[in-house]
Formats: C-alpha cells, sequence, structure tokens
C-alpha cells in the first residue's frame, strides 16, 4: 500500500462487505453512508495485522495507550491538553453517548438535539431513557448557526442536557469558541450536561479553527463529555472503538458511575488501529484531507455547470456535503427520485429531521471519477 491515499476501482470496491457497498444493486453509485472509499492507512492495516498475527485478540479492558497517543495527536493538531487517565474507551460513538447520557439524565428528561442533525440523535436519546427536545438549527438562507435562545428556552422548561454536534454532520459546520462558551454557560446555569460528538474534528479543513469543547472554558469542562474517535478519519468504524473524554472531577464522578462492561465492549483491535492512527497516521491524514478538499471544490464547479439549481451548504470539515434541492421540485425528499432514475443514493435529507426536507446528503470521499459519475447521473434526474 503507498504512503498517500489510494482509492480503489470500482470493481474492487464492489468487492467489499460494508453495508455501503451491499445494501443497493450494483448499478446504484453508494454515496449515502458516512464510509470513506480510501485504502486503510498503512500504519492502521499493519497494526491490525500485528495484532492478528500475534493471536492477541481477547478482551481489552483498559485503555491501554490509547489515552497517551490520543492526547498527543489532541496537542498536535488542536493545541488541546488533555489527560490521558481522563480517556476511556467503548465500542463506538454511538455508545459514548448513550451511556454518558445514561448517567446524566433520569428516566424521561428531555434531550435537545439540534436537526439538521446525524440520525442517530433521534434514537440514542430514548434508548438512553430520555425524550427528545427539537432545537434546530437557526438558517438565514445561508447560514446555519446554533440556536442559543432556543437551547435557553429548552433547559428553562426543564431538559437536562445537549447533544453537540462538532463539527456538525451533515453541515460540516464548525462552531465557533463563542458559541461553544456560551453553550457551556448556559448549560452551567441549568446544570445541564453537555455531551459534545467530536468524531468528525480530525477532518476539519485546513485555514479552519477547530477547538474542542472542552478547552472552552473551564464552565464547559465542568459540564462538559466530549465523544472521540479515529472511524472516521481513518475509515475503521468497523473495528470498535471510541474514546469518553472528560477534564473536571464532576465529570469524572459521572463516568465513574457507568457499568465496567462499556469499557469491556472495546475491540483489540480496534483500539490497536486507533493507536496506531493517532500515534503515526498524520501524514496519511493531511493527504486525505487534501483530497476531500479538491473533490468540495469539484463538487461545487460541477453542481455550477450541470445542477446550477442546486445548492451546495460548503463543509469546514469532513467528506459530507449537505445539498438544498428545494429550488428543484423534487419534493421533500429528493434523494427518491435521484435513486430511482438517477441510481445514485444518497442519505435522505427527512431523516436528519424535519429541517432536512429537501435536502440529501452526499458523500465526497470517494473518487474524482466516481464523483463526476454521480452529479451526471443526478443532473440527468434534474
Amino acid at each position: 500500500m503507498s504512503d498517500s491515499p489510494v482509492i480503489p476501482e470500482l470493481d474492487a470496491l464492489r468487492k467489499r462487505t460494508s453495508v455501503k457497498w451491499t445494501a443497493y444493486p450494483d448499478d446504484v453509485l453508494p454515496m449515502f453512508i458516512a464510509e470513506m472509499d480510501f485504502e486503510l492507512a498503512p500504519v492502521v492495516a499493519d497494526a491490525i495485522i500485528a495484532q492478528v498475527r500475534a493471536s492477541d485478540l481477547g478482551y481489552a479492558g483498559d485503555s491501554g495507550s490509547t489515552g497517551t497517543t490520543f492526547a498527543g495527536f489532541a496537542e498536535r493538531r488542536w493545541g488541546w491538553q488533555v489527560d490521558p487517565v481522563d480517556v476511556s474507551l467503548t465500542t463506538d460513538v454511538s455508545v459514548v453517548l448513550v451511556e454518558a447520557l445514561r448517567v446524566a439524565i433520569d428516566p424521561g428528561d428531555g434531550v435537545i438535539v439540534m436537526p439538521p442533525i446525524y440520525p442517530p440523535f433521534f434514537e440514542v436519546v430514548p434508548e438512553a431513557g430520555g425524550r427528545v427536545v427539537e432545537v434546530p438549527l437557526s438558517f438565514d438562507g445561508a447560514r446555519w448557526a446554533v440556536d442559543l435562545p432556543g437551547i435557553e428556552a429548552a433547559l428553562h422548561a426543564g431538559a437536562r442536557a445537549i447533544l453537540l454536534c462538532h463539527p456538525h454532520n451533515p453541515l460540516g459546520l464548525v462552531h465557533s469558541p463563542a458559541t461553544l462558551y456560551r453553550i457551556a454557560e448556559i448549560a452551567a446555569k441549568h446544570d445541564a450536561v453537555v455531551i459534545s460528538d467530536e468524531i468528525h474534528a480530525p477532518l476539519v479543513h485546513p485555514g479552519i479553527e477547530f477547538v474542542p469543547f472542552l478547552d472552552v472554558s473551564d464552565t464547559a469542562r465542568r459540564v462538559g463529555i466530549a465523544a472521540h474517535s479515529a472511524s472516521k478519519a481513518f475509515n475503521i468504524a468497523g473495528v470498535k472503538c471510541a474514546m469518553s473524554v472528560v477534564a473536571s472531577d464532576e465529570m469524572r464522578a459521572l463516568i465513574a458511575r457507568q457499568p465496567e462492561e462499556v469499557r469491556y465492549r472495546t475491540s483489540i483491535l480496534g483500539r490497536a488501529a486507533t493507536d496506531a492512527a493517532f500515534s503515526s497516521g498524520d501524514r496519511w491524514l493531511d493527504d486525505t484531507i487534501t483530497r476531500i478538499v479538491d473533490n468540495v471544490d469539484l463538487l461545487e464547479e460541477l453542481l455550477a455547470d450541470q445542477m446550477p439549481g442546486v445548492v451546495l451548504h460548503r463543509p469546514s470539515a469532513s467528506y459530507l456535503a449537505w445539498l438544498d434541492f428545494r429550488a428543484t421540485g423534487l419534493g421533500d425528499d429528493p434523494a427518491e427520485p435521484i435513486l430511482e432514475r438517477g441510481r445514485v443514493a444518497l442519505h435522505r435529507g427527512p431523516a436528519f429531521g424535519d429541517a432536512g426536507k429537501g435536502f440529501a446528503r452526499l458523500n465526497i470521499g470517494c473518487s474524482p471519477e466516481m464523483l463526476r459519475a454521480a452529479i451526471a447521473r443526478m443532473a440527468s434526474v434534474l
């Protein structure tokens, strides 16, 4: 394998057995689920292979060296100083969110989510015993932003926790330090907990400042739990490893209430892959981000040329593009006719909440050739 990210030919990709490549027939271009087409970073593949060859596939049990490798990564990438002992492992970010909520709220408590939002947010809240309270992002036709007065009103009405997505999926929106600071202050005022899903943080684009929620203020550290993983940035969701990160005595006490089994569910393969990614994967990651940003530029050109009625809300992070089809006449769920008539599978906008009606999410973690083919097919539907 190359030291730089490599994308196999389409025929080779179709031999993969993940849901991205098995959910639809072979005449469909799968551009829906958040999974890149790049081959694994060599350091990550080598770490997994070494673990297998050593027959070391038992229970992970503890965090091993992952707290230290993540702390190094966080300081290099974001200037964030993390104490390795404040990093604990589990299977994936959704489990981090669910298990944090289980100890942070009482049954029936309201939990704020901000549509349009990653669809599992609507599921993890009731799984943890909570009740979804929607505070949609504000949108002026050009810019999305957190509705801070709406959050304060929901907390005043009794909500006990905030699920924050930072960077925000599906928009690739990186929240400003000022916004994060205000969220923390509002949460502290109402004795609420903020759980920040930061899974896409390693994929922030050049020139964009990413400040982790826990690095914003003492108040944020007092009320916050962060969820991190190498899974999106290094395309290793299937090996199952994610992190809860805290930075205050209050949140340490909260996390300590979780059952020991939460940590035992971590895959030892995922732990090895995560260590390799965070300790030695920076160059591969930087090259991957460059490829992603090139695809964002290409997408803008293709839309302007072939689909001028579709608006791209340019992401500041990750490889997901939020497309506004509302002016095209394709209805509330444009992904449906695009799949049926164009044979391109997008992530349905309404799955992200009512605020997603008329939108769809496009995965551009692919080759330029596949992106060109997908846009040509979508344009034929319009």
